[in-house]
């Protein structure tokens, strides 16, 4: 069974956690979490925003970038940021990988990114623009990750309530 983990480092926004909880859920990938973290872990809007989709969550939850680092395999992890050089679809995702995103308002500390310039991905957008809600971030990279894995152990067909698909 493949493995596919999401890590976010000092998320900020609750409402993009919870929604980055339930994409893990649905998607079945391991959610890291990297505090210190901008809200409460039960925080209202966090939990309306995974709804009731926290029970098929595999977390782990660490106290800082560095026990992360530490208990983690630094050479698969691939770090989103508007800074790199390098395009998230243009790399081949090894089982294991880790898919690592930033604070909503600072992005991953540039020293780290400078240490690993080529696990460094970007998502081409167009000039000027910031940079992407966190959460479709996530829901991007993951869903190419899949792709890529012919979406192992997920549904690939879906059925009509009224009707049948003839």
């Amino acid at each position: 069974m493949a493995t596919l983990n999401i890590v976010l480092i000092e998320p900020q926004i609750p409402q993009n956690t919870g929604n980055i909880a339930r994409t893990c859920a649905a998607t079945g990938c391991r959610l890291h979490l990297v505090k210190p973290f901008g809200f409460k872990i039960d925080d209202r809007k966090l939990k309306r925003a995974g709804l009731d989709y926290w029970k098929y969550l595999d977390i782990t939850m660490y106290e800082s970038l560095n026990e992360f680092l530490k208990l983690n395999v630094i050479e698969n992890m691939y770090f989103f940021t508007t800074k790199a050089q390098n395009v998230y679809s243009d790399v081949k995702y090894l089982d294991g990988a880790y898919l690592v995103f930033g604070r909503e308002d600072a992005g991953l500390p540039e020293e780290l990114l400078k240490d690993n310039p080529k696990n460094c991905v970007r998502m081409p957008m167009g000039e000027g623009i910031r940079s992407l809600n966190l959460s479709n971030a996530v829901a991007i990279g993951t869903y190419e990750v899949l792709r890529q894995w012919n979406f192992p152990n997920l549904e690939n067909q879906g059925q009509l309530t009224k009707y049948n698909w003839n």
